[in-house]
């Protein structure tokens, strides 16, 4: 009796001290929170900004490739790395999974520094099925196509029951294994669900499943989110909805026009119904934040010459109907309207993270306005491995941005941050703040070549500012109404140590074109404060 009742209360106690240790897991995960006017990452009970960079897609697939690659990115000033993890290197025989990958991935980048962004490329990727496993791939009666000017495409069909439950038990397998290997370290970040989904080469898929599905009734489920959400859906939806009469019932082409644009909008609600259900399988197991990317339309582009239902702005509303695992959606952001395409992304709640970026001087620049005007997460460049080097000016940019960091989360909740690209074709932003307008222009009053400037700028007290950038110029109007101009009191060049401001050179005179205007040389970026007076 005594020795049952002994190993009784040994496993009463080991049952104990594992459920403690798993609540202590889920307790600290990385997850999202509001924090005033921002969303923020949280790691370890601290909101974290994400100074990241995405592999190329085979980089990760090899431990030993990405042993020298590991420091580089360090060196660069990267703090996260977004890392492909592809289904046919987990699973390669069904129900046999393999996690050597994940677990060498995951204890390379703890020996670097780093945290990390998995991408799951599962049943999709850029809108093909290149990274399903050979044994999906060969078994074309389990795994249906979808079927492409009367052909079958080897693309995966987001209607097919056997793919979804093989994709979601392979990805709730993994995030399971990940919880056990990090699920007190926290260096996972976060999940991409697939990536770049949708058809390309026809704006549906036109199986006999598909057509019967869009001849059928579009679901009560989407109908009724469009009623509740009609005053904030994206412009693009609403007006095609209200054109079509605001039908609440009806097929597909009933109630959003026999066009191009109602195959877009079925095709999303497909892929946004079959990912959201893979993420929810996920989350079941290791509940950190999950989100989807997207490869970008040209403004006049038809569906089928990009991904058609891949979240668009114009369909993020459709996929927020299908369920609520994704907690937001992402751009795939090359195009050169960078700001437009950061605000159709960065509304309604849905937080700006961007996994895939142009990289050198261009991500260099556009980093100031993704983390200081839109409040971002983070900012990725693709295929960072290839431009890590001592001369990339994006390393130059980051290590600024780290230095400041907590100052920055600070002022993204507080919304008194504006970020800024200056160019040739954008030579001047005029932004409010901190009760003054400030004009800012690129800095090329002594030397006409000078063509870009970026940066950001926050309140830092009463008539102060602390910028962070190059190549411009700032000068400020008080918005009060008062008579009194403003005049520049110091400016002071500097840096953050371990949160405390360091102050450098006092840069009056010539470096403020005797008290005309804050100015940031073009040569390298700067860290400055800037205090003002009033004057008749």
């Amino acid at each position: 009796m005594r020795t049952r009742f002994f190993l009784a209360s040994i496993a009463l106690l080991c049952l104990c001290v594992e459920t403690a240790a798993l609540a202590a897991q889920d307790a600290g995960a990385p997850h999202l929170e509001k924090h005033g006017a921002a969303t923020h990452m949280v790691v370890d009970g601290q909101p974290f900004l994400m100074l990241a960079g995405e592999l190329h897609n085979s980089s990760s697939s090899s431990l030993e490739y990405m042993k020298p690659i590991w420091p580089k990115l360090e060196d660069l000033g990267l703090n996260t790395v977004v890392t492909p993890l592809s289904w046919e290197l987990i699973e390669p025989r069904e129900g046999t999974y393999d996690f050597t990958l994940v677990d060498g991935l995951i204890d390379q980048a703890r020996a670097a520094h780093e945290h990390v962004v998995f991408l799951w490329l599962a049943t999709w990727k850029n809108g093909l099925s290149s990274y399903a496993p050979v044994w999906v791939k060969e078994d074309s009666r389990r795994f249906t196509r979808e079927v492409l000017h009367g052909q079958e495409a080897e693309i995966l069909s987001p209607m097919c029951a056997a793919t979804l439950e093989a994709d979601s038990r392979a990805f709730a397998a993994l995030m399971r294994h990940i919880k056990e290997k990090d699920g007190s370290g926290h260096t996972v970040l976060m999940m991409q669900v697939e990536n770049e989904v949708g058809v390309l080469g026809d704006s549906r898929d036109r199986s006999e499943a598909a057509d019967k599905a869009f001849a059928s009734p579009a679901p009560a489920q989407l109908t009724a989110y469009l009623v509740a959400h009609r005053d904030t859906l994206y412009p693009d939806l609403h007006d095609l909805w209200i054109a079509n009469g605001a039908r609440t019932s009806g097929t597909w082409a009933e109630i959003f026009g026999d066009t191009q644009r109602a195959d877009e909008i079925f095709m999303a609600w497909h892929y946004a119904r079959f990912i959201q259900a893979v993420a929810a399988r996920g989350k079941q197991e290791y509940d950190i934040p999950m989100y989807v990317n997207t490869w970008l339309a040209g403004e006049d582009t038809p569906p089928g010459e990009y991904p058609s239902g891949g979240p668009e702005p114009r369909v993020v509303d459709i996929w927020r109907a299908a369920g609520s695992a994704l907690d937001f959606y992402s751009p795939d952001l090359y195009s050169p309207n960078f700001e437009e395409w950061c605000r159709r992304y960065h509304r309604d709640g849905n937080p700006l993270f961007m996994p895939e970026a142009r990289g050198g001087a261009a991500g260099a620049a556009n980093v100031f306005y993704a983390l200081g005007e839109e409040a971002g997460l983070g900012f990725s460049p693709f295929g960072i491995e290839s431009e890590a080097s001592d001369s990339d000016p994006l390393g130059e940019s980051y290590k600024a941005i780290a230095a400041i960091a907590p100052l920055l989360l600070a002022h993204q909740s507080a919304g008194d941050v504006r970020g800024f690209v200056l160019n040739h074709d954008h030579p001047v932003a005029d932004l409010t703040l901190n009760g003054y307008t400030l004009h800012v222009t690129i800095d090329n009053v002594w030397d006409r070549s000078i063509e870009n400037g970026f940066g950001l700028i926050m309140a830092d007290g009463k008539d102060a500012f602390l910028g962070v950038g190059k190549g411009f110029r700032v000068q400020f109007t008080p918005r009060d109404g008062s008579p009194l101009r403003a005049g520049i009191g110091a400016v002071d060049e500097g840096a953050f140590q371990a949160g405390q401001w360091i102050p450098g050179r006092r840069l009056n005179g010539d470096e403020d074109e005797q008290g005309v205007a804050w100015r940031f040389d073009s040569r390298q970026v700067h860290t400055e404060k800037v205090t003002l007076y009033r004057f008749e």
